[in-house]
């Protein structure tokens, strides 16, 4: 039996770490999918990253060059990451805003957004299995900045696969509790985007209370 797992991670940078751990464990780039917050405007409509640099690990790299590079030199051996990162685009999700996404969860959302579903977020969340609570979190999440992992795997490679996805993830109820002890209650599709300076303020906050 096939399951489909899901996180939820605070920038880019990280799920595509995370990625790149999956690829490395073996699981092909077919069963993984990403849909990321473009509200900072990291990646631009012509699919080059903006020239300022994103270093959330403050090596004085660009992360985003890092990244390419650890998928080019996995991608040679297995392929597939590398190629699912080369495929990303752009898509406008009604209560987000603009989102850059690749893979199957991706093709899913922006059917359900042209349908005028629930958000397109959210119709393409419970339809790969996850409950309506956690679906507004998530969609949630990546309206304030997020980035949403999610991968099919055969049920006994669980625990592996969640342990790799485990290790820099958002814990989901805690910042549905978050969310809520703010006022939010649900996403809302009709709700404005998150401009750059509210998702760099989000990130801070998450980052000084992880410290």
């Amino acid at each position: 039996m096939t399951i489909t797992l899901s996180r939820l991670y605070d920038d880019y940078a990280t799920a595509t770490q995370a990625m790149h751990e999956l690829e490395a464990a073996g699981i092909p780039s077919s069963d993984v999918s990403i849909v990321a917050s473009n509200a900072d405007s990291w990646y631009s409509s012509k699919g080059t990253a903006p020239a300022s640099k994103y270093d959330r690990d403050r090596s004085g790299l660009d992360d985003r060059a890092e990244g390419a590079a650890t998928g080019a030199g996995i991608g040679a051996s297995v392929g597939g990451v590398a190629g699912l990162l080369a495929g990303l685009g752009m898509l406008a999700i009604p209560g987000i805003g603009p989102v850059v996404a690749a893979g199957w969860l991706a093709s899913t959302a922006a059917v359900a957004a042209a349908g005028g579903l629930a958000g397109g977020i959210l119709g393409a969340l419970t339809e790969a299995g996850m409950s309506e609570e956690d679906a507004h979190v998530y969609a949630e999440g990546v309206r304030r900045g997020g980035t949403i992992l999610t991968v099919r795997v055969p049920d006994g490679e669980r625990a592996r696969v969640e342990a790799v996805l485990n290790r820099s993830a958002v814990n989901i109820s805690e910042r549905g509790m978050a969310y809520r002890k703010s006022g939010w209650s649900s996403f809302d599709p009709n709700a404005p985007a998150y401009t750059s300076d509210q998702v760099r303020r989000e990130r801070e906050l998450y980052r000084r209370n992880a410290a």
